[in-house]
Parts: structure tokens; C-alpha cells; sequence
């Protein structure tokens, strides 16, 4: 299976992701925004933690093991299950977590932290934490993989012998 095709969309993922975080840093100051709908406003933010800001306040060596060594173990496991993937849902997914995965890492290396944007709330109400298209693309692909892996009926060559003794 050749699968060259795949990784143009985690190519695709990183420029999209790489060139709106471009966009967001020149043109919107840090901390502000613009609310373009009354549930939905493009904000700039600078992640320096984990997914929602998780272990912001580690000291600088564990923040440069825990995202930035970690990622790259991540993406070199990611790489793995890329060469060993079979089925093309497979391939597709995984290089939409690849790209997005990415897209963080970058920014990781470039500004020390993750360029977050995109602002979802309830008018007037609860919001969604601040995410980037790399972080979209990384949630959505890893839990439609996990979805399909572990929901897909197991064809007649991959179900388990039944060795107990039937009475």
C-alpha cells in the first residue's frame, strides 16, 4: 500500500495549522480578540502548558521533558503505527494526528509554548478551553481512531479460539 498520499495530509495539517498561528500572531495582539459570532470569537493565547493550560506551572526542565521530549517519543510511536497501519481509515487518521501533533511540537520549539485561537462558548456562558486547528485535528483524529479500532467487528481470521469445554 503506498503511502506517500497519507502523509500530504499531515503536511497539509501542519501549513494550515502553522500558517493561521502565523496570522493570529501578527495581526491580533496577545490577549485579545474579536468575537465573529455570539458563541465563537478568534482569541490570541499562548499555551505554555498541556492540553487546558494541565502542569502549567512545572519548572523549565520537566516542561522541556514533558513537552518537548515527550511529543517527539509520541510522533516517533505515531510513525510506528503509521508503517503498520493496513486499512486506509487508518492511514487517514493517523496523519491527522501526525500533522497535529506537529503543528504543536513547532510551535513548541519556535515560541516556547502553543499559539491557541480558537474561542467556542455558550453566549454568555461556559467556554470551551481555547484550541488551535492542530489541537482539532489531534483530538478528533485520536478518538475516531480509538472508535474504529475498538469498535470494528473482528473478521472470522482475528476472533479468539474458545478453549473452555462446553458441556
Amino acid at each position: 500500500m503506498k503511502r506517500f498520499p497519507y502523509l500530504l495530509i499531515s503536511l497539509g495539517v501542519l501549513v494550515l495549522d502553522q500558517w493561521s498561528k502565523t496570522l493570529v500572531v501578527h495581526r491580533i495582539p496577545l490577549g485579545s480578540g474579536k468575537a465573529l459570532t455570539p458563541w465563537f470569537s478568534i482569541i490570541h493565547w499562548q499555551n505554555a502548558g498541556g492540553l487546558f493550560g494541565f502542569l502549567d506551572q512545572l519548572p523549565p526542565v520537566w516542561k522541556t521533558t514533558v513537552f518537548l521530549v515527550l511529543p517527539v517519543l509520541g510522533i516517533l510511536l505515531l510513525g510506528a503505527l503509521f508503517v503498520k497501519a493496513r486499512r486506509p481509515w487508518e492511514l487517514i487518521l493517523l496523519s491527522a494526528i501526525l500533522g497535529g501533533a506537529a503543528g504543536n511540537l513547532v510551535d513548541r520549539i519556535r515560541f516556547g509554548s502553543v499559539v491557541d485561537f480558537l474561542d467556542v462558548h455558550w453566549p454568555g456562558g461556559p467556554a470551551w478551553p481555547t484550541f488551535n486547528f492542530a489541537d482539532a485535528f489531534l483530538s478528533t483524529g485520536i478518538i475516531l481512531f480509538l472508535l474504529l479500532t475498538f469498535l470494528k467487528p473482528q473478521s472470522e481470521g482475528e476472533s479468539a479460539s474458545d478453549s473452555l469445554p462446553h458441556r
